[in-house]
């Protein structure tokens, strides 16, 4: 783990969800980073995975955890499982089989762990992978994972704006593979990774929005999570860390490589609970 001298920024404590990577593997192929015929390691991903589940707590954030279930070995991108805002979830509809029962362990999770207002999405909707609470609205993704239906069910449950955005390079599949929000009203992205006029609709929006190359976004260094002050993000991404000392960050670089083989790195294994 590599850290940075704090910057002038303010840390707010958060809640997450995590899955350990117990059945971790790639036995099939749903996005360009996932190849059945590389080797993984159980070992190896664990070691990654229980790293970045460590900063979080050394950090000072609460981290729970979701039994892993034999079989599905995506899991461990809990990201996936719900979008959680104001105590309210809503747990995702995978759009590929091989992800469709993580649904019910999430449903399950939720619903034993008593939050009040817990239900499935109607519509495939793959969780805070595509949508992105900024503080005022979500940034919802498409294109590739959920659909543009889910756009109105997100609206009308959790009663907040929704800014639909639509992807268009295979590699960035889920909204948070190009693009991390950093605080109230702060993001960074990949520009490439989105139609021209998305693109349009964060440079209006978002006018000083840090942008990111393809070098950084290829390695993952979007897929970050941020708590307003520390910004935790793949160890390779070195230039974009810097960047964001630059902007009074606090970097701290995890190695993922190995989670990294199915198309997920740090924000893919954090769901935050927003309650």
């Amino acid at each position: 783990m590599e850290q940075t001298p704090i910057g002038r920024r303010t840390a707010s404590a958060r809640h997450y969800l995590m899955c350990r990577p117990t059945f971790f593997d790639v036995t099939y192929s749903i996005n360009p980073w996932m190849d059945p015929g590389t080797p993984t390691s159980s070992e190896v991903s664990l070691s990654q995975w229980k790293l970045l589940h460590d900063t979080f707590v050394t950090l000072g954030h609460d981290v729970e955890l979701i039994e892993p279930v034999p079989g599905l070995p995506d899991m461990v991108f809990a990201a996936n499982g719900a979008i959680v805002l104001d105590g309210r979830v809503l747990v995702a509809r995978f759009r590929h089989p091989q992800r469709t029962d993580e649904s019910s362990a999430y449903l399950d999770w939720f619903r034993r762990c008593g939050w009040p207002e817990v239900r499935a999405a109607e519509y495939i909707n793959e969780g805070e992978g595509d949508f992105l609470w900024t503080g005022a609205e979500f940034l919802a993704g498409s294109g590739f994972r959920s659909e543009t239906r889910a756009y109105d069910e997100v609206r009308a449950y959790f009663g907040r704006p929704v800014v639909p955005l639509t992807l268009v390079d295979p590699r960035y599949y889920h909204l948070d593979t190009a693009l991390a929000v950093l605080g109230p009203g702060e993001i960074m992205y990949h520009p490439d990774a989105f139609a021209p006029d998305s693109q349009a609709v964060l440079a209006e929006r978002f006018p000083d929005a840090m942008l990111v190359d393809s070098a950084d976004a290829a390695v993952f260094g979007l897929n970050a999570v941020s708590d307003g002050r520390n910004v935790i993000l793949p160890r390779r991404a070195a230039e974009l860390a810097r960047r964001l000392r630059d902007r009074g960050y606090r970097t701290v670089g995890v190695d993922m490589t190995e989670l990294i083989k199915a198309g997920g790195s740090v924000k893919c294994c954090t769901l935050e609970l927003r309650d």
